[in-house]
């Protein structure tokens, strides 16, 4: 069995998981966190309901104390339905776009895990406790794009890509190494490895 990248040498008990965490470039005036989740052995996106558990507990760890929302913009009649039939509150926003207020953790976990193959945002920070029209009308036009306008606004604008184990944190104050430090705890119930790729 060869070591992934990140992995320490000559650790013969690898975790099962491994969570890439490192600096994106994203071009001129972009600031970016990748993270992506993977099987160590071989490198695939952990997908299902092992994939969710994690999510589900890594976006809380990230947003800390700050006000955060989900944002669903295609397939909106689907979240719409799954989210009526689990009492998971939610508004209409910007024309084609559902925003989830602050979803616990087993909210979170249920919208992991069901809309896996599906791409979707989230935002936290103060700005994030009341709607921002502009911003969610230009996430029904224009998908996760509109992020790249608005996420100096937040504390992050993340990009959930779950059926690829990748989200993309857009921000301006939420470094790499600020995004291990938070999910850390939240991922030690969990068989992981946190790696900063070079």
């Amino acid at each position: 069995m060869s070591v992934p990248p990140g992995v320490p040498p000559g650790s013969l008990d690898l975790p099962p998981f491994s969570l890439d965490v490192e600096t994106l470039d994203l071009g001129p005036g972009v600031k970016a966190v990748g993270l992506e989740l993977v099987e160590t052995e071989n490198r695939v996106p952990v997908r299902g309901k092992p994939a969710a558990e994690i999510w589900s507990a890594l976006f809380p760890a990230l947003a800390g104390d700050e006000f955060y929302v989900v944002d669903f913009f295609s397939h909106i009649d689907r979240v719409r339905e799954f989210c009526k039939a689990r009492k998971i509150e939610f508004r209409e926003a910007g024309g084609r776009c559902v925003v989830l207020p602050q979803p616990r953790q087993a909210q979170l976990f249920q919208l992991f895990e069901r809309f896996e193959g599906e791409t979707f945002g989230m935002r936290a920070g103060a700005a994030a406790e009341n709607p921002d029209s502009a911003l969610e009308g230009d996430l029904s036009k224009r998908g996760v794009d509109a992020y790249q306008l608005a996420y100096k606004r937040y504390a992050f604008c993340a990009v959930c890509e779950p059926e690829d184990g990748w989200v993309t944190l857009l921000s301006a104050t939420l470094w790499a190494s600020e995004a291990i430090r938070r999910i850390r705890p939240a991922v030690q119930p969990f068989d992981i490895y946190i790696a900063r790729p070079q």
